[in-house]
């Protein structure tokens, strides 16, 4: 039996060309750490190059052999997982973290505080029985997408830098929508932290989030931005400076009424499955304001907010999209930029200056 604060390296059987993506674990359960290593070590394309039941190990475990993925359990002795967060990605800044903890079900403030700290995604670390099939494939998709980056060969050749596109000559802007996913809470955080506070436009934002993290979601932007953020709950009008979220069971949609904007929650099926989607904000946006929208789109997964950037710079508004460099998963802002609609593609902290150097004099407090 191995000591709770020593590391045990153990290699999963990757022999072909590309080199496998690179696991640690961190969790003080004996069990899970020897159970998810199992699962891990079962793919070719994965190692796992450490286990431990201790943050402070697996610091002086990542100083010596970096990894690509670290499970991180957030609720351990000693330094715990949270603590740790920040000296991980200062030890081993190309890893990705995936917070794996039963505090991602009930400790939704824990579990956020990850998340804009650094940490990509996160799930629920199940009880002991629960590790099926379905969660073995939940835990390897996550661990492959975030390990993509993580090391050569993992990918084929990319393609040349994506070709932006000329800004929109927009009118004054009305409305700044912002639409993430995986790895998106970190980078909105960023981008909310460097955004002039008297900006006073009205800032929508579809995060790809459970329902019942969503309120300590808008209190963590509250902290982030200096401004009031309300999860939206039916029908609100857009005040100068608010930031409106989407519930994490409805689309955020945008209709005029008479000289006001407002926003209301919406049910429908998307074309991108997700909901909230990010797709029906831009399009709305599109719809309401037209040359006075300016659509961002951070990290994530998969493809949403591409159909609805279309609309929106049809109407003669702008998109900006996140750098691949700065993202953990550059699956929604690459399907941006590379369908051509994005005016810059920029970190977040420089997305928020050229959001400042695109408002018009309307938009200033």
């Amino acid at each position: 039996m191995t000591a709770q604060g020593t590391i045990t390296a153990s290699h999963g059987g990757a022999d072909g060309a590309a080199s496998p993506t690179r696991v640690m674990i961190v969790d003080d359960s004996l069990i899970v750490r020897t159970v998810l290593s199992k699962i891990i070590s079962a793919e070719r394309d994965m190692a796992v190059v450490g286990k431990t039941g201790s943050a402070e190990t697996a610091l002086a475990s990542l100083a010596r052999t970096p990894a690509d993925v670290v499970l991180l359990d957030l609720e351990m002795p000693g330094m715990g997982g949270l603590h740790a967060l920040p000296r991980i990605l200062s030890i081993c800044p190309g890893c990705r973290v995936l917070v794996v903890s039963s505090l991602t079900r009930a400790g939704a403030e824990h579990t956020l505080a990850a998340l804009s700290t650094g940490a990509a995604d996160t799930m629920l670390k199940p009880r002991s029985g629960e590790f099926d099939e379905a969660y073995r494939q939940a835990l390897l998709q996550r661990i492959r997408v975030l390990g993509r980056r993580g090391h050569p060969g993992a990918e084929a050749p990319r393609p040349a830098p994506p070709t932006l596109r000329s800004r929109n000559r927009a009118g004054p802007l009305e409305v700044i929508g912002i639409g993430a996913s995986t790895g998106g809470i970190h980078a909105l955080c960023v981008l909310l932290r460097n955004l002039p506070r008297q900006l006073a436009a009205p800032i929508l934002v579809t995060q790809h989030l459970p329902a019942n993290f969503m309120a300590v979601f808008a209190h963590q932007l509250e902290l982030a931005s200096g401004r009031s953020a309300r999860v939206l709950a039916g029908p609100m009008a857009l005040r100068p400076g608010c930031i409106v979220i989407a519930p994490g069971d409805a689309h955020l949609v945008l209709r005029r009424e008479e000289d006001r904007l407002v926003a209301d929650p919406a049910s429908f099926r998307a074309p991108s499955g997700c909901l909230p989607s990010v797709d029906p904000m831009f399009e709305s946006m599109a719809e309401t304001t037209g040359a006075g929208a300016l659509g961002i789109v951070l990290s994530g997964m998969g493809r949403d907010g591409a159909l609805g950037a279309r609309s929106l710079v049809d109407a003669g508004g702008n998109i900006i999209a996140q750098d691949e460099a700065s993202s953990s998963v550059w699956g929604m802002p690459r399907a941006v930029a590379e369908s051509g609609l994005a005016s810059a593609i920029l970190p977040p902290d420089k997305i928020a200056l050229r959001i400042a150097v695109h408002a018009g004099d309307a938009a200033w407090k």
